[in-house]
């Protein structure tokens, strides 16, 4: 498996992150699977795992805490940057973010970002318009009761078999 550079590109505030000391578990077309830990000491939470759905223009992410306790899901939208580099890739957070907790309740968060990014003009229209639709798309998986079906991705690649042995 050719494993490739990643960045994270984060609007705002504007920076590209590496993220090399990230673990790829998983390299497929439109699949990228990674396992961290969080880049700055936080109370609240320590690692993760994520799930990048390129073709969809989300990332869902299993979040633990210390005591390897599910915090939350968090989803971010996102979009595949532009590299001129070879086996380089870059994954840009449109800002919006949706968090699923574990007792089913969910909360959007940052849609004030996006509405800052585009009076900023850090972000184009067509941007914005690319993550309002894909929030809209990625709500109605899981309003539909389907996100789960993105869930068995990162348990199985954390080892994590959702299936009963028979």
């Amino acid at each position: 498996m050719n494993i490739p550079q990643l960045y994270r590109r984060r609007f705002i505030p504007n920076e590209l992150i590496h993220l090399k000391d990230d673990i790829v578990l998983v390299m497929e077309q439109d699949l990228i699977i990674t396992k961290w830990v969080t880049l700055h000491p936080r109370k609240d939470i320590y690692r993760g795992i994520s799930a990048y759905y390129l073709d969809k223009g989300f990332k869902i992410s299993k979040i633990y805490d210390k005591d390897n306790k599910i915090v939350y899901w968090y989803c971010d939208i996102i979009q595949l940057g532009k590299s001129s580099e070879n086996n380089t890739v870059i994954i840009e957070d449109l800002l919006i973010d949706v968090i699923l907790y574990e007792d089913g309740t969910m909360n959007i968060v940052d849609l004030d970002e996006l509405c800052d990014a585009l009076d900023q003009k850090v972000i184009t229209q067509s941007e914005a318009t690319h993550a309002l639709r894909t929030l809209d798309h990625l709500l109605k998986i899981i309003y539909e009761g389907q996100f789960d079906l993105f869930k068995v991705a990162i348990n199985v690649a954390e080892g994590f078999n959702p299936l009963p042995a028979y």
